[in-house]
């Protein structure tokens, strides 16, 4: 019994990450056989595992079809993304205002800056997911930086999806973030306002995203 659990949860944390990476896009009809032999485990864990998924919402399953990865709908992306510019322009207004953390916080995204510039793929999305948490944390708001935690997943998945639709969307994610960076490093909560709020509709292709 635990080890058919124990592949259950392989195949779950398996399955999902390619999901979160877009290599299951939305859209896409997998089937329990194709998941088995890709895992190398039998189909009862995959089934499991496909429960799990399809309860958490980034799946739907067809019987005797297979399972339907949930693409990202437009109302999902545009209420990530106003929860975002709300929760990290919240942020930058306290930090600012905190003039002795402003100067650890800019070193810090320079840093992420830094790795970024050589990062391709998951390592991309993962800085960039970091790139927005290391602003929130700066905010001192355990409650917004646990909020902001919980949408970490979808915010990695959304970035994944733009990239994989444009290549050209790595570039503009690093020069939008430099600019977030110097907007924080000058003080000015303002700027910083509306260049997130340009970043995070060009990046995801949502137009008018507003607090």
């Amino acid at each position: 019994m635990s080890k058919t659990y124990s592949a259950a949860d392989r195949v779950y944390d398996e399955v999902k990450e390619l999901i979160l990476s877009c290599e299951l896009p939305g859209g896409e009809l997998i089937s329990e056989g194709e998941i088995a032999e890709r895992c190398e485990v039998s189909r009862t864990p995959v089934r499991e595992a496909f429960l799990r998924l399809s309860a958490e919402g980034w799946m739907r399953l067809y019987p005797k079809r297979g399972a339907l990865i949930v693409p990202v709908g437009e109302r999902e992306s545009r209420e990530v993304l106003e929860a975002r510019l709300l929760v990290e322009c919240h942020a930058v207004r306290r930090i600012v205002e905190r003039p002795e953390s402003v100067a650890a916080l800019v070193e810090q995204l320079q840093a992420n800056l830094d790795a970024h510039r050589a990062a391709a793929g998951d390592e991309f999305t993962r800085l960039d997911n970091d790139f927005h948490q290391l602003i929130v944390d700066a905010g001192r708001n355990s409650l917004l930086e646990d909020f902001y935690t919980s949408l970490g997943e979808r915010r990695r998945r959304m970035t994944a999806a733009s990239v994989h639709r444009d290549p050209a969307v790595s570039a503009r994610i690093r020069d939008d973030h430099a600019a977030l960076a110097e907007a924080i490093a000058d003080g000015d909560a303002d700027r910083f306002d509306a260049l997130l709020q340009a970043h995070l509709s060009g990046v995801h292709d949502v137009r008018d995203v507003t607090r």
